[in-house]
C-alpha cells in the first residue's frame, strides 16, 4: 500500500553501511516493510499507541506470541509473526520496563537490537515508530537522535531499507530536521520538509 503522505530519504552507502532510510507521516500498522516495530514493554503486554494500533490491525494472536517470549531485559527484543499486517513479522522492542519509564541508553539498546534482529533473520525492510515519545515521554529530538544515529553506524547484512514512521507532522518534521544534520539532505522530494 503506498503512503500518500510526504516522504523524506536518505541514502546511505558506506564501509559499513548500504542502508536507504525514509522518514514518513503514516501508520505504520500499514507499513508493507518486512517487519514494523512495536514499542514494546518488558512483558509485551500491548495497550494503547503504537501497540495498540498493530494489535488492532494484526489481531491479537500478535499479542499472544510476544508475551509467550517474555518477559526480557528492558531494550532486549523478540520478534513473531506479523498476524493480519501487511508486514510479515513484529519485532518488539522492550523500550520501558514496568514501571512505564524509558531512558537514551534503553532507546539506543533497543533500536540496536531491533537492526540485528532483522539481520539475524534475513529481513530487508524494517519500520519504526519513535521510541519512547508517547506513555514513557521521552523527548522526541533526542529519540531522533538516537535512533537515527544507531541506524547510520548500523553495519547491515541483509536489511536495506529502514523506515521512520511518525504519526503527524510535528514528530515528522523533528526526525527530518534531526536526519538532515545528521545524513545530509535528503534523496526524496517533500515539499513540506524543513531542509
Amino acid at each position: 500500500m503506498a503512503s500518500d503522505h510526504p516522504k523524506s530519504i536518505y541514502n546511505l552507502k558506506s564501509a559499513i553501511c548500504n542502508l536507504t532510510i525514509e522518514i514518513a507521516d503514516d501508520d505504520i500498522a500499514g507499513q508493507t516493510t518486512d517487519a514494523v516495530v512495536n514499542a514494546a514493554n518488558d512483558h509485551f503486554w500491548m495497550g494503547a499507541g503504537v501497540a495498540g494500533a498493530i494489535k488492532r490491525r494484526g489481531g491479537e494472536e500478535i499479542e499472544r506470541e510476544a508475551m509467550a517470549l517474555g518477559p526480557v531485559d528492558p531494550g532486549e527484543c523478540v520478534i513473531t509473526s506479523g498476524g493480519r499486517l501487511a508486514a510479515r513479522y513484529v519485532i518488539h522492542a522492550a523500550v520501558m520496563g514496568q514501571d512505564l519509564q524509558t531512558s537514551a541508553q534503553l532507546i539506543e539498546r533497543a533500536t540496536r537490537n531491533s537492526l540485528a534482529l532483522a539481520d539475524a533473520h534475513r529481513l530487508e525492510s524494517i519500520a519504526f515508530p519513535a521510541f519512547g515519545t508517547g506513555v514513557g515521554g521521552f523527548p522526541l529530538d533526542e529519540c531522533a537522535r538516537i535512533m537515527i544515529t544507531a541506524c547510520r553506524d548500523h553495519a547491515a547484512r541483509s536489511l536495506r531499507l529502514v523506515r521512520f514512521v511518525l504519526f503527524g507532522r510535528t514528530p515528522y518534521r523533528t526526525f527530518v530536521a534531526t536526519a538532515g544534520e545528521l545524513l545530509g539532505t535528503p534523496a526524496g522530494d517533500d515539499p513540506e520538509s524543513p531542509l
